[in-house]
């Protein structure tokens, strides 16, 4: 049952179907947000545009290292130089001549410089500098139908038991963009999903939650062709609830400039996880 069936729900939903109604209804706000998703229309590596000239953005951008202490440390940034007929703000403002910038940390609506409603957003990943470009009028957005995916059903929500490393891992995985990087994995999530026994090894986020980058039966055929999983931070003795209802499109689902993480090995389920965020609707 997909959500165009979640408004003929009636009253008699359980607390844990309304919520996950409710949760649902708050992502697809979210990722058709003017400044969500599905309105990234570039990401843009410095490295790969040495005269400092990208693609549809005004000003010269360049990366710079100068020295910040008296032992001479030396600290990565962006350089931007905007000229009159530019039209970029900085924090709002118009801006000529130069500026350093570093990494954006807060919301896309806040990054400091702009080109009329677009705003670009400085990233910095594996040592290296990009701008993302987010327009709020980007034909994604505007193409945009909804989320398909599952309803509530109480038997995607099983017990889990986290098992943390003796040390954390990297291991080297395919991405969205055709190349490998790292992945961080703090140790492995086990489950059982219709009486299998499972395993996901996970990462560990700053807050304690647990991240799963997992593929399963239906990954490219009736659901997109790998999803993130979010568990709730365990308790001391490892418990958390794996809740695949809540189980959510990657950040490429809605827009092909994000580099999204493949499964590491071992993370593609034999069973079919029909739960969840399934595809975008078309």
């Amino acid at each position: 049952m997909t959500d165009d069936m979640t408004d003929d729900m009636t009253d008699d939903m359980t607390d844990d179907a309304q919520d996950w109604k409710h949760w649902h209804e708050q992502r697809t706000q979210t990722v058709s947000a003017p400044y969500g998703p599905l309105s990234l229309t570039g990401t843009h590596w410095l490295a790969d545009h040495p005269d400092g000239r990208l693609p549809g953005i005004p000003g010269h951008w360049s990366v710079t290292s100068e020295s910040v202490t008296s032992e001479s440390v030396t600290s990565d940034a962006v350089v931007l130089a905007a000229g009159d007929d530019d039209g970029l703000t900085v924090d709002g403002r118009p801006r000529t001549g130069e500026v350093r910038l570093d990494a954006d940390s807060g919301p896309v609506a806040g990054a400091r410089v702009a080109h009329g409603a677009r705003r670009l957003v400085v990233i910095r990943r594996e040592g290296l500098w990009a701008v993302r470009v987010f327009d709020p009028d980007a034909a994604t957005r505007r193409a945009f139908r909804g989320i398909d995916a599952t309803a509530y059903d109480a038997r995607w929500a099983v017990p889990g038991r986290f098992v943390p490393y003796d040390e954390d891992r990297t291991v080297l995985v395919g991405n969205a963009d055709g190349k490998e990087r790292g992945l961080g994995l703090g140790g492995e999530l086990s489950f059982r999903l219709g009486g299998v026994e499972h395993t996901l090894q996970v990462s560990v986020e700053a807050d304690g939650s647990l991240w799963a980058v997992f593929a399963d039966a239906t990954s490219g055929t009736s659901s997109y062709r790998f999803r993130f999983l979010r568990p709730a931070a365990p308790d001391a003795e490892g418990r958390t609830t794996v809740d695949f209802n809540r189980t959510v499109l990657p950040p490429c689902a809605f827009a092909d400039h994000f580099v999204c993480p493949f499964p590491p090995p071992g993370n593609t389920l034999v069973s079919e996880v029909a739960a969840g965020e399934r595809n975008l609707r078309r």
